[in-house]
């Protein structure tokens, strides 16, 4: 590690599932911008291509691939055709997820299958998948959420799986650590995102939702890229089992 430069990812490849919009592309903005060599992945083609010739046109330092993250094989090819068309990996970020709020006395089977294949199981394969392509003393982030923490009325099928990706990042850090390889989570609070933007559209929850946030407004994208360039580098080198809750105090002040 470079005491005088730990948070720089240069000479990394980092893979973000979910990457076309987001939380997904603001962590690759971030970690593109630390220096690494950056795979996106996601089902939109047009937005994920987009993106990678924002970070850079030539195609050298970002790439893109399409895959159904509910779909392992798939998935697993996709990821393992990114680390080698950008040499290796070293960082991957297990963003992709669903969300749909719906009274728990009436969720159906396939509500539950959707979101939880969505935001627990493919996550666990594409961290598998991930363990093996990756070097010695990788890094894995999963994105969380406050759900893993608290309840929240309406979010059943969200909220266990949330709760289960945050088990399971304290499971594969004591698993994967006698090969130094890091599994943290970062728990985003409250952002804007096309995903939660009907939340934002109510007048009223908003004006509650912030009285209950000390640091009195909303996360912002950017917000989130200094705790995954943090958590990807060597600046957290000795950090592992860790959700890291970005969310302007609010679990502190509940």
């Amino acid at each position: 590690m470079s005491l005088a430069h730990p948070f720089d990812l240069t000479g990394k490849v980092a893979l973000v599932t979910g990457a076309s919009r987001g939380i997904g592309a603001a962590i690759a903005r971030a970690l593109h911008q630390s220096g690494a060599r950056v795979g996106l992945l996601g089902r939109d083609h047009e937005a994920l291509a987009a993106l990678a010739a924002e970070l850079d046109p030539l195609g050298h330092t970002a790439r893109s691939a399409t895959s159904d993250i509910r779909e392992p094989a798939e998935t697993g090819r996709a990821i393992e055709a990114l680390a080698t068309a950008l040499g290796g990996l070293h960082v991957f970020v297990n963003n992709a997820g669903t969300e749909e709020l719906c009274p728990s006395a009436t969720v159906t089977e396939a509500l539950w299958d959707r979101i939880v294949d969505t935001n627990l199981k493919a996550a666990f394969f594409c961290a598998q998948t991930a363990y093996h392509l990756m070097a010695d003393g990788g890094s894995i982030l999963n994105v969380c959420s406050l759900t893993s923490e608290v309840g929240v009325p309406g979010a059943a099928a969200y909220g266990a799986s949330k709760s289960g990706l945050a088990g399971l990042t304290r499971t594969l850090a004591t698993e994967w650590a006698p090969r130094g390889i890091r599994v943290n989570g970062i728990g985003p609070g409250y952002f804007r995102t096309a995903l939660t933007e009907s939340f934002y559209a109510d007048a009223a929850w908003s004006e509650a939702m912030l009285a209950k946030i000390p640091l009195r407004r909303f996360g912002q994208l950017p917000d989130l890229g200094g705790a995954a360039v943090f958590l990807a580098s060597d600046a957290s080198a000795y950090v592992t089992g860790q959700i890291l809750y970005v969310d302007g105090g609010y679990l502190a002040a509940i």
